[in-house]
Parts: structure tokens; C-alpha cells; sequence
């Protein structure tokens, strides 16, 4: 294979669209030692989540424009964390505050691996009643790239809405970018999750999906390729499977391959999926000819890979977002 880049940020030259992420924001507690159950812990550390927001914080710190589109409580913990956003440079035009439903939060169980479990309390919770009325549709037009997960599509309202911000933006144009993020104890069954996830599998551009999330969605290995494959269809322009810390693997309609991620210190694997999706989506807002120039690509997913591993070496998501200069260090360290 080609040799990759020599430690340059990919498409540094051009200036970022704006990306919108849509979806989720909540507060995670992580127990302060890791390796305990949450009846084991004996405190917790308060870090803000939510897959979408990780996104568009990593897109800002990693120099792109980003916005969100969500619902939160009328709580100090909902306007904690819009001022979190706006304070990673987020544009929370988009941010709505329910008065009669709190902000959703999650207890994450830390192994002693970094890999996670959680409980969660959302019943409702105010990003689930995100109604399609509500919708800041002008922000939305106005993005490049639309970001959302699958989290949003579980209960209506909010179904419906993300239905309809996504409808706006492919009748606009806009590339749509799906992560999954299967979280099984948010479904009412685990068929209900593949079927909730892949009722719009089909109107993205392009999906990221971790390993695991395709050994659940196709009942099969993740690491046969005709597995993988069975996720594609006619119109996707990029397909990307992550594979932990040993990097990822790409699908286009014309080329395929795989890149080596890197080797760290993990301590909280929470965000490193996000912190990938960011920065693809900060390339892909500068210069979308990735899809059909696989020398770039190959670029960009190094720049992801090591963003990804970055964002595992301290405890919670957003402040372990990593920044260009961090993901240049380590690739120039090399891979594993």
C-alpha cells in the first residue's frame, strides 16, 4: 500500500461548511477508579456526553464549524452543558430547553479494560421530546454535513423530528453522516435496535460502525468481509468499520482497505468513536473529493485513527477531545 502522509493535517488549506450534528447531550458520571461496578464506586467524576455533542465538539477543536441541534432540560445541568458547547465553540442556535422534563444522564461503568457499561436515566428525558415544529430547519440548510446517531430514533416525538431534520437536509443537498451508536438498554428489545437503526441505514452518505456494532446489526462476524458488505447498498458513498486500537477498515464503491490505528495508554474508551467521526467530518467539510481519492482518505483516516486514540487516554469525552497538533505528534510517532 501507499505510503501515507508525512505528519501534515489533511485539507489544512481549505476552509471548513458547517457541519450539524443532531441528537443527544447529557451527563455522564464515570466512577473516580476504574475496574469497579457503579455499587463498588465510591464516587463519580461529572463529565457531559452524548455521542452527537462529542462530535460537534471535536469538529470545533479540531478547527472545523460545527452547530447543534438538540433538546435539553430547563435544569442547571441543561444549561451547563449548552454553555459547554458554546464554550467548544459549538453554535447552539439550534438548543432548545423543555420546562417539564429533565436532562438525561447516564452512569458509565468503567472496566478495567476502558471499555464501558451503562445505566441510564431517561424517562423522558427532554431530548426525547424534540418536536419536528421545534426544528431550527434554517440551521440545518445551512450546514454541509448533517451528523446524527440512532439514539434519537427510539421514541416519538424526537422520531419524527430527526426524520424530518434529515429529510430537509438530503432535500437540500447535504451529506448525511450516520453513527449508529447501538446503546441496547435505551431499545425496548434488541431486535427492536436493528430495526429501529437500519430503518433509515439508507438514506446516509456515509456510516461509521464499530466492530461490535456490525457483529449486531448482521448476527454475524465483523471481521468477514461479506458481513460487512451486507451493510452496503447501491448510493452509500463511504462505508467505515472501526476496529479498537487496531485502526479501521474502508468501503467504497471503488476501493477498499484498511489503516492501522495506534498504540496507548487507555484509560476510558468513551468519545473515541466520536473523536474519530469529527475529525473525518472536519476533512470531509473541506474537500468531500475523499470519497473517490483513496490516497486521501487513506490520510484523513490516519488523522481519525489517531484522534480516536488520543481521546482514550484520560477519563470522559469531551475534555479528552484531542487537537490537531496532539494527532500530529502521535502520527508521527507511527502506528502500531
Amino acid at each position: 500500500m501507499a505510503p501515507l502522509g508525512d505528519g501534515v493535517a489533511p485539507a489544512a488549506a481549505a476552509a471548513p461548511g458547517l457541519v450539524v450534528s443532531f441528537g443527544e447531550m447529557l451527563i455522564d458520571f464515570v466512577p473516580d477508579v476504574a475496574g469497579v461496578s457503579l455499587a463498588e464506586s465510591g464516587g463519580f467524576v461529572k463529565a457531559p456526553g452524548g455521542a452527537p455533542a462529542n462530535v460537534a465538539c471535536a469538529v470545533s477543536k479540531l478547527g472545523g464549524s460545527s452547530a447543534f441541534v438538540g433538546k435539553f432540560g430547563d435544569d442547571e445541568f441543561g444549561h451547563m452543558l449548552v454553555e459547554i458547547l458554546k464554550k467548544n465553540g459549538v453554535n447552539a442556535e439550534g438548543c432548545l430547553f423543555d420546562q417539564h422534563a429533565r436532562t438525561a444522564l447516564a452512569f458509565v461503568t468503567l472496566k478495567s479494560n476502558g471499555e464501558r457499561e451503562f445505566m441510564f436515566y431517561r424517562n423522558p428525558s427532554a431530548d426525547m421530546l424534540l418536536t419536528e415544529s421545534e426544528l431550527n430547519l434554517d440551521l440545518i440548510r445551512r450546514a454541509r454535513i448533517f451528523h446524527y446517531g440512532s439514539i434519537s430514533l427510539i421514541t416519538e416525538p424526537c422520531r419524527s423530528a430527526h426524520v424530518a431534520a434529515m429529510r430537509a437536509a438530503k432535500a437540500g443537498g447535504i451529506l448525511c453522516s450516520y453513527d449508529p451508536n447501538v446503546r441496547l438498554p435505551l431499545w425496548p428489545s434488541a431486535q427492536a435496535a436493528r430495526d429501529g437503526i437500519m430503518s433509515i441505514w439508507k438514506e446516509a452518505d456515509f456510516i461509521k460502525v464499530s466492530d461490535d456494532e456490525v457483529a449486531f446489526l448482521t448476527q454475524g462476524d465483523a471481521h468477514d468481509e461479506k458481513n460487512v458488505l451486507s451493510l452496503w447498498f447501491e448510493g452509500l458513498k463511504l462505508l467505515i468499520v472501526t476496529d479498537g486500537d487496531k485502526g479501521c477498515r474502508y468501503f467504497t464503491k471503488d476501493f477498499k482497505g484498511s489503516v492501522p490505528g495506534y498504540a496507548v495508554n487507555t484509560v476510558d474508551t468513551t468519545g473515541a468513536g466520536d473523536a474519530f467521526v469529527g475529525s473525518l467530518l472536519v476533512n470531509v467539510s473541506k474537500d468531500d473529493s475523499i470519497f473517490n481519492n483513496e490516497a486521501k482518505l487513506r490520510e484523513v483516516l490516519q488523522f481519525s485513527n489517531a484522534c480516536g486514540a488520543i481521546c482514550t487516554t484520560q477519563k470522559g469525552a469531551i475534555p479528552a477531545l484531542p487537537s490537531t497538533a496532539a494527532a500530529l505528534e502521535l502520527i508521527s510517532k507511527g502506528s502500531n
